[in-house]
């Protein structure tokens, strides 16, 4: 388990949560010579996602990463309505 803050949209705050990073939860995309998103995971009832980058990552409830098909340009679109 890694503690880390997150902005949380469901509450509107910043908050710190306790989680692990797995193959079964989580998608990365470092993979890609140019990429905006690092990995998006299923966590806490939504889709945690993170920027490359030093942002915090943004935690979008009601959807996860099979409803976007594990798709970054999908997740970024999320992130940024």
């Amino acid at each position: 388990m890694k503690s880390m803050t997150i902005y949380n949209t469901l509450k509107g705050r910043y908050e710190t949560v306790d989680f692990g990073f797995t193959p079964e939860n989580t998608t990365w995309f470092d993979d890609r010579e140019t990429f905006e998103v690092y990995r998006i995971a299923d966590v806490i009832g939504g889709l945690l996602i993170q920027e490359t980058g030093y942002t915090y990552p943004v935690l979008i409830g009601g959807v996860s990463r099979a409803d976007i098909g594990n798709d970054d340009h999908k997740a970024l679109k999320l992130l940024h309505q």
